[in-house]
């Protein structure tokens, strides 16, 4: 029968908590790994990275210092709940088996929610994939975020942030992935009111190295610079005028807006916030 989790409690807590039997013998010393399939649950998304670099020369080293964690399948085989980077790191360098804990654990939200509690304890997830691994504890379950909260023992604002950064760019989230961006850059972005402004000052943050602070400065300008309300009037940019806008905002690193009427006619308007952002936008005119 399945236990209620409480992911708050910690991963060693929730290892006694499902294991199969009343004593130690749960942990088995041999499984091979060629019987232990991936956690389909699994958030994290990149394995190749430093860290696992690290994690091999350890593994090579030292030894597999704690078993990773599996329940029994129907055929045989073994499901990672814990610890698939000690296992894609002991089957890199041709380990045959692996320590392990046997846990009783059938309820697939379950399965989830250990592999998320791992990963936020060893801080194993980028931002991203720890925002996507909440929604879909909130989509796939039907949890909500004061659930999430308790569950993964993090506050509910933590969680509610968390959330937004799903509602920024693609390229946005990738730069995030690749450390480009930090999540209190992400959470400033998240403060302009069009993706257009978002992807010009992601561009500027990468390009100038600016920090949080610095950002949340000229995103608060921005904002202060915005009309009050909306213009109702119809847009006459063309295809070709949105690319060409795009392309402008990406090399100036600022936000660009390009009009143009019936006849032709129209204005290429770039925008600055300070004086060295004026200049600097001159210099590369002039280039």
């Amino acid at each position: 029968m399945s236990k209620k989790t409480n992911l708050g409690k910690g991963l060693e807590a929730l290892i006694s908590q499902y294991s199969t039997e009343k004593d130690s013998n749960y942990i088995n010393d041999a499984i091979p790994i060629n019987k232990i399939q991936a956690n389909p649950h699994q958030p994290r998304k990149d394995f190749n990275d430093s860290k696992m670099e690290e994690l091999v020369l350890s593994i090579k080293e030292k030894g597999i210092l704690q078993p990773i964690a599996v329940r029994e399948l129907k055929n045989g085989n073994y499901e990672i709940i814990a610890g698939e980077r000690r296992y894609r790191a002991s089957k890199s360098i041709g380990l045959k088996s692996i320590p392990a804990y046997i846990l009783s654990v059938e309820d697939e939200s379950e399965i989830m929610e250990f592999a998320l509690i791992e990963n936020i304890q060893r801080d194993d997830l980028n931002p991203i994939e720890e925002s996507e691994a909440y929604a879909s504890l909130k989509s796939k379950y039907n949890l909500s975020q004061k659930e999430i909260s308790k569950k993964v023992g993090k506050s509910r604002s933590l969680i509610a942030n968390s959330l937004r950064l799903l509602k920024l760019p693609s390229s946005i989230k990738e730069d995030i992935k690749n450390n480009k961006l930090s999540m209190g850059h992400a959470v400033s972005l998240l403060g302009l009111k069009s993706k257009t402004q978002m992807l010009a000052i992601a561009n500027r943050i990468i390009k100038n190295k600016l920090s949080v602070r610095n950002t949340e400065e000229i995103i608060s300008k921005i904002n202060s610079n915005a009309p009050k309300s909306k213009s109702n009037r119809k847009s006459l940019k063309s295809q070709l005028l949105n690319e060409l806008e795009s392309k402008l905002i990406h090399k100036f690193g600022t936000k660009v807006s390009i009009s143009s009427n019936n006849k032709g006619k129209g204005k290429v308007v770039f925008e600055f916030y300070t004086k060295d952002d004026l200049e600097r936008i001159l210099d590369l005119l002039n280039k």
